[in-house]
């Protein structure tokens, strides 16, 4: 065997079926909104590392779940359905992780243990089939919805977070998952995956995307006191998610709308931590 064709070792494969990128954007939000919210540094390293084993579990069993599926449809970008790790082993590792991130969730108290086991029952339910039903959307708004709320349970005394920052996560995860179906939905189609994005059609999906992150950075807005960068960041979510609306109507959607919706997403997130 060659170089060229070598498989790559165990460890890499299982991180990139991980679904690295979300996985750090996450772990890095939760590292944003618990230094915000002034979590103390030790609570503080401890919520990181178990957001991001769950995130890792939540990534793995999305793609063992999803591993023939991958295959049908020439995903060879993954490392399952290319084959390089099996199911069973990244799905192996997955409950493993999934047990390390409720373990070390324990010694920050039973309301964060709570809220991470409710968004991790959420995800993994989302990965097991929820994703085929017009309910896939309900798994976002609850994860994301309790997500600013992982901090502020962090915290002594604890507490859930805001209404409005609840909002936001819960915007903030709608947008997610509809614009990032957007990408696969022939895919999808094609192994019966029907979703909600699925149902509304690329167009609509983006718009009601590009609606929610704004009703989002509203929510920020009118719930804090006003501050020139929370006011800046508000202005370039509204912005961008209206520029995104607009190609979005006049042509079909591309790899430009997903970006720009994707970046309304993220600045949508720094204003909820910069506020």
């Amino acid at each position: 065997m060659t170089d060229a064709t070598a498989k790559p070792p165990v460890w890499s494969a299982l991180w990139g079926a991980t679904h690295p990128g979300p996985t750090l954007v996450v772990t890095v939000l939760a590292l944003a909104l618990g230094g915000a919210a002034g979590v103390e540094p030790a609570r503080l390293a401890l919520l990181v590392v178990a957001v991001f084993a769950g995130q890792v579990s939540v990534g793995l069993s999305n793609d063992a779940i999803d591993g023939a599926r991958d295959a049908t449809v020439g995903r060879t970008d993954k490392p399952i359905a290319a084959g390089t790790i099996t199911p069973e082993r990244a799905l192996a590792v997955a409950v493993a992780a999934v047990v390390l991130a409720l373990a070390l969730s324990v010694p920050l108290g039973p309301g964060l243990l709570a809220a991470h086991a409710i968004a991790l029952a959420s995800a993994w339910a989302y990965n097991a089939g929820l994703k085929s039903t017009p309910l896939s959307i309900a798994p976002f708004l609850l994860s994301f919805g309790l997500f600013p709320s992982f901090a502020t349970l962090s915290l002594t005394p604890p507490a859930p977070a805001a209404p409005w920052a609840s909002l936001a996560g819960a915007a903030l995860g709608a947008a997610v998952h509809l614009t990032n179906v957007v990408r696969d939905l022939d895919d999808d189609r094609r192994t019966g995956v029907r979703g909600l994005p699925h149902r509304l059609g690329a167009r609509a999906s983006v718009v009601l995307a590009a609606v929610g992150i704004i009703a989002g950075a509203l929510a920020v807005l009118f719930g804090t006191d006003a501050t020139l960068p929370g006011t800046l960041f508000f202005g370039a979510v509204v912005v961008v998610a209206a520029v995104a609306v607009v190609i979005t109507v006049v042509r079909a959607p591309g790899r430009a709308v997903f970006q720009l919706t994707m970046l309304a997403a993220l600045l949508l997130a720094a204003q909820l931590v910069v506020t």
